[in-house]
């Protein structure tokens, strides 16, 4: 009876792999009919053969985004080998720009970010700062909520929204299990967790990987944004719509559960021992936290670049054995391959004037520029929804760029920097981001749970964002 279990099950996931490399395929063939035809019906006579190539592997990125026929970092490699092998011979030496975006600032900013996300899981200070600040909350059911909104978005400024949101709901997890998936703080906390670490993204250029997208390529036309710089846009809209969140599922789902005991999370003796037999990494780890956030957050008067500063904690996280080879592989590398290959299409886009043709097509002159802002927030929360956030940025950017340049030259920062935390806003479905899909696999939810937060924040969101921008470029700009 064994042997025939073992058997069936072999027999499933050959079939189950067949059916998924077929799907796959089937999709892959779909995207480039797709990317064909828009091609086609798009390109202009006095095309050059150069750009051509550009508007076609845009239109196939896009088509492979949507359709998630290939993993998402792997477009961004397909990106930079299709333009290097394309115009390699037309553009020798142009065309090293576009595989030069994997040595870009903002590739090495992130690198340094997920060093010291890798140091303090590693070392356990990710908890140490959970079992630092949750006794501070009290034992009121909605502080508790709103304490762990806010603590999951401080956590997603440093770390990925995905490991954050997965290490929050481990820690409440006993919490779930003690009150019922169908208690309405349970339910609360599954859907404002993951909110928050998306929005809490916002708040620093590693928090998200839209923010590096505007940071490079706002650094592409001169315009240099500082660590420090873009909190001061991030974070104030980042406290605004959790706040506003909390408030909203306080009302729609009310908490009966009034007051909480939540000491018993941390109490475990194994968790002690770990405490006592890390101590020193741990500090270490603190220190190099503490130095590295201090170097980028004055980078500005320093003048040491941000891009250098990473250096710290990928030097000092390795040469103290905090972090190991192992490690080091388990980092998220694909991340830094999407990045880079939306920077090199971005690049190509605007270099080779397709993003100006684009812009040519719009009556730029005109549109209003308050209703092009609302536009393109509301347009990049959409696309967010069914698609990579970074692959959006990437693709609204640069056309953005070159369209604000064409209507106001003295403000091209405003219209980049929507789009970018726009992005941030997308939570409609479970697939829209990473955090949202860890709450919906603990079966707790159901997928008409996310509606609330993503026509909400969908909403909210890039209203808040258009009026916070529009008032930091004008007080600063």
């Amino acid at each position: 009876m064994a042997d025939s279990r073992t058997y069936a099950g072999k027999f499933l996931r050959k079939i189950n792999e067949r059916v998924n490399w077929h799907s796959h395929f089937t999709l892959f063939i779909l995207s480039l009919l797709v990317a064909f035809s828009m091609f086609y019906f798009v390109s202009d006579p006095e095309f050059t053969d150069t750009q051509n190539y550009v508007l076609f592997i845009l239109f196939l990125s896009i088509a492979l985004w949507v359709t998630e026929a290939i993993p998402p970092f792997a477009v961004g490699i397909l990106i930079i080998g299709f333009l290097v092998f394309s115009i390699g011979n037309d553009e020798p030496e142009n065309v090293k720009k576009y595989v030069q975006t994997w040595s870009d600032s903002v590739i090495w900013l992130f690198l340094g970010g997920f060093f010291l996300a890798e140091g303090m899981k590693k070392t356990g200070l990710d908890k140490d700062l959970l079992k630092l600040t949750i006794p501070k909350f009290g034992n009121k059911a909605s502080v508790i909520l709103l304490g762990l909104m806010m603590l999951t978005a401080v956590l997603s400024m440093l770390m990925s929204n995905t490991a954050t949101t997965a290490m929050m709901i481990a820690t409440i997890t006993p919490i779930l299990k003690t009150l019922g998936s169908k208690a309405a703080l349970s339910k609360n906390l599954l859907i404002g967790i993951p909110a928050a670490a998306s929005v809490g993204g916002m708040g620093t250029i590693i928090g998200s990987a839209p923010n590096a997208i505007v940071v490079g390529a706002l650094e592409g036309i001169g315009i240099k944004i500082s660590f420090l710089e873009w909190m001061l846009f991030g974070i104030p809209i980042a406290l605004i719509l959790i706040l506003v969140f909390w408030y909203v599922l306080l009302k729609k789902n009310p908490i009966k559960t009034k007051t909480l005991q939540l000491e018993y999370l941390f109490n475990t003796a194994e968790e002690r021992h770990t405490q006592k037999h890390a101590l020193l990494h741990k500090r270490i780890t603190l220190i190099i936290l503490v130095s590295t956030l201090l170097l980028w957050l004055t980078s500005g008067f320093t003048g040491i670049p941000v891009a250098a500063v990473s250096a710290v904690p990928i030097v000092g996280l390795t040469m103290f054995s905090i972090i190991q080879s192992d490690e080091v592989r388990a980092l998220p590398w694909d991340t830094l391959m999407l990045v880079a290959g939306g920077l090199a299409l971005g690049l190509a886009v605007q270099e080779q004037g397709l993003a100006q043709y684009f812009v040519g097509l719009i009556p730029a002159a005109e549109i209003n520029i308050y209703i092009l802002y609302i536009a393109f927030g509301l347009l990049t929360v959409v696309f967010s929804n069914i698609m990579s956030n970074t692959a959006t940025a990437t693709i609204f950017i640069p056309i953005a760029i070159s369209l604000i340049m064409s209507i106001d030259v003295n403000n091209t920062i405003t219209l980049p920097l929507i789009i970018g935390l726009s992005a941030s806003c997308a939570l409609l479905l479970p697939v829209s981001t990473p955090p949202n899909a860890i709450a919906f696999s603990t079966g707790m939810l159901k997928q008409s749970d996310f509606r609330l937060g993503g026509i909400f924040i969908g909403l909210l969101g890039p209203a808040v964002v258009i009026l916070w921008c529009i008032l930091m470029v004008n007080m600063f700009y």
